[in-house]
């Protein structure tokens, strides 16, 4: 798979500073009854800074959005942001990925979405400011 696109998710739960990454992955598995989890990628706090989780590898198709997962990779910010902003931290390591995603992959940054545009979802969270998000990752310079 070569991804055309980005779309962005939250995991509708609290960060709770441990590795919930694992119980993402158990849900989608055993509840969904899908191979794998369904992201390719994770951002969650692990004690006390965030941390760039691994889920399908590219050469898989993802199982995040319905109708999109054949060019697109998946990203979840492990939080619920219908209820709080993003931390700051959480924020820039999210903006260092997808930035790093869009130069390997040559995606420009109007294909960076919201799961919210594919689904009847707050995907990232109606307080995850995605032209700000777009705007940052547009600005960054790595």
């Amino acid at each position: 798979m070569t991804p055309t696109r980005i779309i962005l998710h939250h995991s509708l739960t609290q960060d709770s500073g441990t590795v919930s990454w694992g119980a993402i992955r158990r849900y989608h598995t055993t509840q969904n009854g899908w191979k794998d989890i369904g992201y390719h990628f994770g951002i969650e706090l692990v004690w006390e800074h965030y941390e760039v989780l691994m889920g399908r590898m590219f050469n898989e198709v993802g199982a995040h959005t319905a109708g999109q997962n054949n060019n697109s990779v998946g990203i979840c910010f492990v939080g619920n942001f219908d209820l709080a902003s993003p931390a700051p931290a959480l924020w820039k390591v999210g903006v260092k990925l997808v930035k790093s995603l869009t130069n390997v992959f040559g995606i420009p940054a109007s294909e960076i979405h919201a799961h919210n545009e594919y689904a009847q979802k707050s995907c990232p969270g109606k307080m995850f400011d995605m032209k700000r998000f777009v705007l940052d990752v547009l600005k960054t310079g790595i």
